[in-house]
């Protein structure tokens, strides 16, 4: 069994440096909710949305145009 990776969404600025304050470092994070972000997520592991209405707002991209947000981080 695997530990549960913490994944953040849509956090800018100072709103991120609170997230990390709350829950830890994250594992993975993601500029919007889009097919890579929900592909990086397991059953075990833990999203933090920094708007609670994010999770709504499915992102439909193709894979061909999205890329992995955690290299800005």
């Amino acid at each position: 069994m695997c530990n549960p990776c913490l994944h953040f969404v849509g956090f800018r600025d100072d709103a991120y440096s609170r997230a990390v304050t709350i829950f830890g470092m994250p594992d993975f994070v993601h500029r919007r909710w889009d097919h890579i972000a929900q592909s990086d997520v397991t059953d075990a592991d833990i999203v933090v949305f920094a708007n609670d209405k994010d999770w709504q707002r499915f992102v439909n991209r193709t894979p061909a145009i999205s890329f992995n947000d955690s290299e800005f981080f």
